[in-house]
């Protein structure tokens, strides 16, 4: 029996999520959403997609969850994007929502999924879904320190002119303006970025990586990055359903790594068929250690906000 993955949300990264989940082969899709006949139209249409891409997977959508069940993982997508001017955190309670509602539907029918968060603010949102689901903490997980090392990555290798394929690059933290990119432990082919690029050129693509979904944002106006997002959450799905055990940057709850207690933040883990399979723990310098304290405590602010409503 092939896996089954729902994906919640058929905007613009949901619909994205879906397509390229479909062009692999990996599993039979559900699209959900609550607007009618969008999810409905856009599944059949990747359907017939499939035989081009030469994919034999069944594509599926609809306004609620009873076609969702026994999924194996369910990616959520659904929420606002940003505006031009507005942050991740910005969207805190207009996806609190959003984020509560299908969680809550997911889970009742397919109480053994992964639940792979998407929908922003990233961190935020995973703790919404750990909470209202009850999951162990293996079973939940964001998507962010892919997305923020591909990012890191494209600018290196432009600036190097360099294959990106040879850019391995680590960023931490939670998924906003205070992530960590960790240029420590980033090389080209084993190179460190320190023996090809100056400190001035190094801390330019770290902000320019801090600030790479804002520069879309500006670009696009009325909408956020979909592409990339999307490309990230389908190499976490496919590390999952193919056991792969992969070492992937990404938002795991923690509980007491790095000092870090009862929150989302983005650390090294191993992905596999159980979800999160275990946490690495790198050496950090007094200064990244700091970096990365002070962006969890930037997604604690939102956790705490939360708090009265999570219970």
């Amino acid at each position: 029996m092939r896996k089954k993955v729902t994906v919640v949300g058929s905007g613009n990264v949901g619909a994205s999520c879906a397509v390229r989940l479909a062009g692999k082969g990996l599993a039979d899709i559900v699209v959900v959403d609550v607007l009618e006949g969008i999810p409905q139209g856009k599944a059949l249409d990747i359907l017939q997609a499939c035989p081009v891409e030469g994919a034999d997977v069944r594509v599926a959508g609809g306004n609620d969850y009873g076609p969702t069940e026994n999924s194996d993982i369910v990616v959520f997508t659904a929420g606002f994007p940003r505006k031009p001017g507005m942050s991740r955190d910005d969207l805190l309670w207009a996806n609190y929502d959003i984020v509560k509602a299908t969680v809550e539907q997911a889970v009742k029918y397919s109480p053994n999924a992964i639940l792979l968060m998407v929908t922003n603010p990233l961190d935020a949102m995973c703790h919404v879904a750990y909470r209202v689901s009850g999951f162990p903490k293996s079973r939940v997980v964001g998507m962010a320190g892919i997305l923020d090392t591909a990012r890191f990555r494209t600018f290196v290798a432009q600036a190097l002119g360099v294959s990106a394929s040879d850019v391995v690059a680590f960023v931490m933290g939670g998924h906003g303006d205070t992530m960590v990119p960790l240029v420590r432990y980033s090389s080209v082919a084993g190179i460190p970025l320190t023996d090809l690029m100056d400190a001035d050129a190094l801390q330019q693509i770290v902000k320019r990586t801090r600030d790479g979904g804002a520069e879309i944002v500006r670009y696009l106006k009325s909408g956020s990055a979909y592409y990339a997002p999307s490309s990230a959450a389908v190499e976490m799905v496919e590390a999952i359903l193919l056991d792969r055990k992969r070492v992937l940057p990404c938002s795991a709850y923690l509980q007491g790594e790095y000092g870090i207690q009862n929150l989302f933040v983005g650390v090294p883990i191993q992905l596999g068929a159980q979800g999160i399979e275990r946490i690495f723990e790198v050496k950090l310098t007094a200064e990244e250690d700091a970096a990365l304290k002070k962006s969890a405590a930037a997604v604690k602010e939102l956790v705490d906000v939360m708090a009265p409503k999570l219970g």
